[in-house]
């Protein structure tokens, strides 16, 4: 419910985005990167389709990335292309296309957004209307509105912070049940006071829309946003089914494309649980700023930011332009919906394997669109790097970091294991340098003396650095 992503332990994310992210979150912290993109010119160029081939290609041969993105200026569609594999079944593996459909996590915030603001509109519901209305057993209910719930500032925490998350989400779940597991979480602040992402926010609108309309999630979601858009492609997912032309998700691991265990739809619900494409999500964020599914009003309120989190909207700065969308990851999926409405562009990615840096492939689809400088990465290994791996090996601890992490050399390359967590391979950058690009990991290791092993590493991850140091 996944930027660089954090698990389901109260530690700092150090390896854990890669092995054990949490089903739904946003990617709006991505694009921060932009800003410091400079831009070529005011006037928009003419769209530069080989070099966005050009990425694309490098990505599927060098197994960075499998899935799809569209690209709009308008209503035109100027780019939709697919790359690597929807599924791979007892070694048969079938190759994804544009109509392939995925999972798309806290994408499917927006929808219950949308679906929330339409029934406030229809005077259903306000957005005063207090949680307990509906769930009066949880936690400040009564002071919790529905407006605290669509921006995050309801202060109940995400289910999915719970050490015990990762042992339940391949198993169906009643609604009842995750009420159960949601109250067992304490709040973390008064209501209104502070902004914290909570999927539990949004599963439980998500069943505020249902006890409103007295329909399932579903229906209502069909009803007023599908039908009403003529989109063929989105739904409320189920079990996957490739027979569907819905997809897998992967993890590049010991060098091939390898399954991730899905999660059972029962339980993200309102807060990840739409399947879509990319065309579908591009017409469903055009409609959305073209007022066919709110009015004005609505929009506004759901672009009213605030700790740069409007309702199911972040605001995504590119240069001096200003987008909004959403993201979201679950299991090995990750999903970016964009939006900039001066300028009219539309980006949708949908991914379903990620072996690399997300936000750097993101910068670089977006910087193609708009015509700022870069430069596709060829991914090629450092030359004549000739590295005793043995030199790194070692059992290393940190004052600043509650797990302790061993580095061992697996054959010919590098791994590293966090307490109570899965390996992961590190790639050689150079002689000091090695990184673990799906987490944005970087660990720099150092040497006490000249043609020592390597005694000390410091890892840096998400802005933060820590020091590691060998055990005797």
């Amino acid at each position: 419910m996944a930027p660089s992503s954090k698990t389901c332990t109260n530690s700092p994310p150090i390896l854990q985005s890669y092995l054990k992210s949490p089903i739904m979150k946003t990617y709006s912290i991505m694009f921060g990167l932009l800003l410091a993109l400079p831009l070529v010119s005011q006037a928009q160029q003419s769209f530069n389709k080989l070099k966005m081939d050009s990425l694309f290609t490098v990505l599927e041969e060098k197994n960075k990335v499998m899935g799809a993105v569209a690209l709009y200026q308008g209503d035109q569609l100027v780019y939709n292309r697919a790359i690597g594999y929807q599924s791979i079944k007892d070694g048969q593996k079938t190759k994804a296309t544009t109509s392939t459909k995925f999972r798309v996590g806290s994408i499917s915030k927006t929808f219950t957004a949308v679906m929330v603001m339409q029934l406030v509109e229809q005077k259903k519901l306000t957005l005063e209307t207090p949680l307990a209305k509906f769930f009066p057993q949880f936690e400040n209910a009564s002071s919790i509105t529905v407006e605290h719930l669509l921006t995050q500032r309801s202060g109940l925490k995400s289910f999915t912070t719970d050490p015990a998350y990762s042992l339940y989400l391949n198993q169906p779940k009643t609604q009842a049940q995750m009420l159960e597991i949601m109250l067992a979480q304490k709040s973390s602040f008064a209501p209104g006071t502070k902004y914290e992402y909570s999927n539990t926010n949004y599963v439980l609108l998500g069943y505020i829309v249902e006890k409103v309309t007295k329909q399932s999630y579903a229906e209502v979601l069909k009803k007023n946003i599908v039908d009403k858009l003529g989109l063929r492609n989105t739904y409320y997912g189920g079990k996957i089914n490739s027979a569907q032309q819905e997809a897998s998700s992967f993890r590049f691991i010991n060098d091939q494309w390898t399954e991730v265990p899905e999660t059972d739809m029962s339980i993200p619900h309102g807060a990840g649980a739409v399947v879509s494409t990319t065309q579908d999500l591009a017409r469903f964020i055009q409609a959305l700023f073209q007022h066919k599914l709110v009015s004005e009003a609505s929009l506004a309120k759901m672009t009213s930011m605030k700790d740069n989190y409007g309702m199911a909207l972040t605001p995504l700065p590119l240069g001096p332009y200003t987008g909004y969308g959403h993201g979201g990851v679950i299991d090995g999926f990750s999903a970016m919906m964009s939006y900039y409405p001066t300028q009219k562009v539309t980006m949708v990615s949908t991914f379903n394997g990620v072996n690399t840096n997300a936000n750097d492939v993101l910068v670089g689809i977006l910087s193609i669109a708009f015509n700022f400088p870069y430069k596709v990465p060829t991914y090629a290994a450092p030359k004549n790097l000739k590295l005793d791996l043995a030199k790194y090996e070692g059992t290393f601890s940190s004052q600043q970091f509650p797990l302790k992490i061993v580095v061992r050399k697996e054959g010919e390359k590098l791994v590293a294991q966090a307490t109570g967590q899965g390996t992961i391979d590190l790639e050689a950058r150079s002689e000091s340098e090695f990184v673990f690009e799906p987490a944005g990991i970087v660990m720099e290791f150092n040497k006490s003396a000249a043609g020592a092993a390597y005694d000390q590493f410091t890892l840096k991850q998400g802005g933060g650095k820590f020091t590691f140091t060998k055990e005797q």
